[in-house]
């Protein structure tokens, strides 16, 4: 026990440490690949080394590597930082060490996913007849939703996709939008739907889905029918409008999945719920709960509105899987994961320690520093904003008075990726070059910003 003690209370120390470095370190790590590679690599230990030394070592090689992804001045990939409520209930998870499969594997973990589940139907504003299921990702989330969509339409054309397979099974048509997100499609690559088999219909120039397009595609045939829309385009923000896809869902019998790895998270505030009206009437939602929830990483969300369907999907059984006989929920019924990590307790914390207000507010103040972004750029003419700003992401295109703005934009990104006050990434938005900034980080303060945007500002520059 002393031997654990100890490396413990050095992780503590080390974890410890690296937390308080977030707001100054540079944000993109100093060392190399090679360096990288000769700090970790080596021939398998022969022997057994003591806990604390393992610890040591791998701190000391690894953290030159580390991105400061949980700083308030990454800006790439709407990567949310981590609550310290969360960091701390995600260290309780792992020294408890619990499997989060079944309930009498974990009473608290299946309970406190049952509890967090409710508060997260009410704070988003669904069914709160819905189910939830906690999986690893916003793309395991899509899946889950779109393999219940799977089961039921099927169920309605007379199918038994778990028992009999996909081969010989009744037409599943996907309707996605021009702008659908990439884990939407590989979701159902993962469910025997090829990318090639989408229909896609064409987007307005923020990314939202045309109504009219969709329209035309559904009267195209009555078959089962699934139709992926977004709350939160991952370049411009920009939200579907969801009545009027719930309409024409309705009047086809389609499945209606929405897509919200951030976007959904509007729903939890007066002034942007306005983007999600009509989002409740989905079958089933994907969201990420480190996103904007800002827990620490593996935490996607699932929710359906129709539980039997979810359950079909996703629950197995055999002799020695054990279960409550007080009518516990099963956590392994929902997800497609048996053994997995209790990643409720994170969730449960984050919740506790924001309440309806914080989240709220979180929300709100990322999308005030993503407009603050964009004025304090567009003050500059030589950079365009490329997106109407309603959420929290920001597309910047440099226009140099000569040259070409894609070279232009791409030396920019590299000039700030290489100073280090701040990171962003490079996209292509309908065949322009740009960089993506996205606000998702609970410590981001204006400060940040104005830093970040003047160092954005001196690339350009430079480039003129």
């Amino acid at each position: 026990m002393a031997r654990a003690e100890s490396a413990l209370g050095r992780v503590f120390e080390l974890a410890r440490d690296y937390i308080a470095t977030h707001r100054d370190r540079p944000v993109w790590p100093l060392t190399s690949l090679e360096a990288l590679r000769r700090a970790l690599n080596g021939p398998l230990p022969a022997e057994p080394a003591s806990d604390f030394d393992v610890v040591e070592q791998l701190a000391r090689a690894a953290e030159p590597g580390l991105v400061a992804t949980a700083g308030p001045r990454y800006f790439g990939f709407v990567t949310g930082g981590a609550l310290p409520a969360t960091v701390a209930a995600d260290w309780l998870a792992s020294a408890w060490d619990q499997n989060a499969g079944l309930f009498v594997m974990s009473p608290a973990a299946a309970v406190v996913e049952e509890v967090a589940g409710a508060w997260l139907l009410e704070l988003l504003g669904l069914p709160a007849t819905a189910s939830v299921a906690f999986v690893t990702g916003c793309h395991m989330a899509n899946f889950t939703a779109l393999a219940a969509a799977r089961h039921e339409l099927l169920r309605r054309a007379g199918w038994d996709v778990e028992a009999d397979g996909l081969q010989a099974a009744p037409g599943l048509r996907v309707i996605v939008g021009d702008e659908v997100h990439v884990s939407v499609v590989g979701a159902l690559r993962m469910l025997g739907i090829g990318s090639r088999q989408l229909v896609r219909v064409a987007a307005d120039d923020q990314g939202r889905m045309r109504t009219s397009a969709l329209a035309a595609a559904l009267a195209e045939s009555d078959g089962p029918t699934i139709v992926c829309a977004q709350a939160g385009n991952v370049n411009t923000g920009a939200f579907d409008p969801f009545v009027a896809i719930a309409d024409l869902c309705a009047e086809r019998r389609a499945w209606l999945h929405v897509d919200g790895a951030f976007g959904l998270w509007a729903a939890a505030s007066d002034a942007l719920r306005h983007h999600v009206r009509g989002v409740e009437r989905a079958d089933s939602w994907a969201t990420d709960a480190h996103k904007w929830l800002n827990v620490p990483y593996d935490s996607g969300l699932v929710f359906v509105a129709h539980p039997a369907a979810h359950h079909a999907a996703m629950s197995m059984d055999a002799a020695y899987l054990e279960r409550s006989a007080d009518q516990a929920r099963e956590p392994m019924d929902w997800t497609p994961e048996s053994s997995r990590r209790a990643r409720g307790f994170a969730v449960y914390a984050a919740l506790q320690s924001l309440g309806r207000r914080g989240v709220a507010d979180l929300v709100d103040r990322c999308c005030r520093l993503a407009r603050r972004f964009a004025d304090r750029l567009s003050a500059d003419d030589r950079v365009q904003i490329l997106n109407e700003v309603a959420l929290n992401q920001v597309l910047v295109r440099v226009a140099p008075s000569g040259g070409d703005p894609d070279v232009a934009t791409d030396c920019a990104l590299g000039a700030v990726q290489e100073e280090r006050i701040c990171w962003l990434g490079g996209t292509t938005w309908h065949g322009m070059r740009a960089m993506r900034i996205s606000v998702s980080n609970w410590s981001t303060t204006e400060e940040d910003v104005d830093r970040s945007a003047e160092s954005i500002l001196g690339a350009v520059r430079r480039q003129s």
